[in-house]
């Protein structure tokens, strides 16, 4: 009975979160990954090198921020295609991989999460692109944790080296970016 009292408590209580005031957080933690096809098979590259800010704001509409993953600490669990995806990504020059928020349109809750959609935009290889990403946003007292999927397209951020030895070996330029980072809240 009290397991689901409070479940019912979380579930109820979302919308009202949303409509408090957002603190402002430097505390991020999580990790960015995406899902990649070459001609080899299927392979994930992750970073849990994360650095961000969420800009805090009256009520969840108005927060802004942004989430980044040093490029060059991606990992794909082989060595060889990690400095292929280092040099085409030329993590000298573009050492981040960054999506900005300008502002969200909040939507239904479904459980303890809400349905939010971010307005902005992804900054890659040094090319900016206009994103929206529907996302998930589970928003507690002490944190906001964001979980976001989308696909991308290498293409529209001028990445080649996409094809080896003559074109045997080839990575498809789509992909599908993950996101799953909480920042954190002073306790109240």
């Amino acid at each position: 009975m009290q397991i689901a009292l409070s479940i019912l408590l979380t579930v109820a209580a979302a919308p009202l979160v949303a409509q408090r005031p957002i603190p402002s957080s430097d505390r991020v933690a999580g990790h960015l990954s995406y899902d990649g096809r070459a001609t080899l098979g299927s392979f994930t590259g992750t970073t849990d090198s994360v650095v961000g800010r969420l800009n805090g704001a009256p009520d969840l509409a108005h927060v802004s921020g942004y989430v980044a993953g040093r490029a060059g600490t991606l990992k794909t669990g082989n060595g060889k295609r990690d400095r292929d995806q280092y040099a085409s990504l030329q993590v000298d020059s573009f050492p981040y991989i960054r999506y900005d928020v300008d502002s969200l349109t909040v939507g239904a809750p479904h459980g303890d999460t809400l349905a939010v959609v971010l307005h902005g935009h992804f900054h890659i290889h040094g090319v900016q692109r206009p994103a929206d990403l529907p996302s998930r946003l589970l928003l507690t007292p002490t944190s906001a944790r964001l979980l976001a999927d989308t696909p991308l397209d290498l293409r529209h951020y001028r990445i080649g080296g996409l094809s080896k030895m003559f074109g045997a070996l080839k990575m498809k330029p789509e992909i599908v970016v993950h996101i799953d980072v909480t920042f954190g809240f002073d306790r109240p």
